[in-house]
């Protein structure tokens, strides 16, 4: 007859078998892992070095502004940007330009309109049919005193006004320069993502321990 106590090994024995068999079987689960591992850290490094992530420099917008105030255009060029220089170049060298143009016209009206108060009447606005060098026959002016003094005041106002634009097209090649280098050392890898995770969750009132349910909202980068 058996006792209780050979049913106590019998039992005991087969709890042991078991779990024995569970070690094992954790034992290779284990090691089939460390082998999937190991084969995924291979795989990954060789992405790593077709993959190859350039190196951010801090300083490179501060280069490139400065580049771009010493010479217009040279922060572009530093940037590789070749195609915005001759934009540049334009903007900058047609506002010169433009100030030299007006400045001219504002100087010539100016010295006519301090001739004509001292009473001569040999400048280029008398007659203007009149070549270098000629007298003039007319009695009248064709461009009157206050005519040519409007005139004075209208180019020394687009005088002033070119060069402030020529100094707004400037600091926008500065500016220009240092964002655009930011931008190119901005990340737009392809493992960047944005995911949304919607996880239900419960808790205990403190007070009255009833339960309280909910939805939490889970934003992953």
């Amino acid at each position: 007859m058996v006792t209780k106590l050979q049913i106590s090994i019998l039992v005991l024995c087969f709890c042991s078998l078991i779990s024995w068999s569970q070690e094992d079987k954790q034992e290779t689960v284990a090691i089939d892992s460390v082998k999937t591992t190991l084969a995924e850290d291979e795989i990954m490094v060789i992405d790593t070095l077709v993959v190859q992530k350039k190196a951010i420099n801090p300083l490179a917008p501060s280069k490139a502004a400065f580049y771009s105030a010493v010479l217009p255009g040279l922060g572009q060029i530093y940037n590789k940007r070749y195609w915005k220089v001759p934009l540049v170049w334009g903007a900058i060298g047609g506002g010169i330009y433009g100030y030299r143009f007006y400045d001219q016209q504002y100087k010539d009206l100016r010295t006519a309109f301090k001739r004509r108060k001292a009473g001569f009447t040999d400048d280029e606005f008398y007659d203007l049919r009149l070549e270098p060098g000629q007298v003039t026959t007319r009695t009248t002016p064709e461009i009157d005193d206050q005519r040519l003094e409007r005139l004075q005041n209208d180019r020394q106002n687009d005088r002033d006004l070119t060069l402030l634009v020529t100094i707004l097209f400037y600091a926008l090649n500065v500016v220009d320069a240092n964002v655009d280098a930011h931008l190119k050392q901005f990340n737009i890898d392809d493992d960047l993502g944005l995911n949304f995770e919607f996880q239900p969750y419960l808790e205990l009132n403190p007070i009255s321990s009833d339960p309280n349910y909910g939805m939490a909202l889970i934003v992953k980068f």
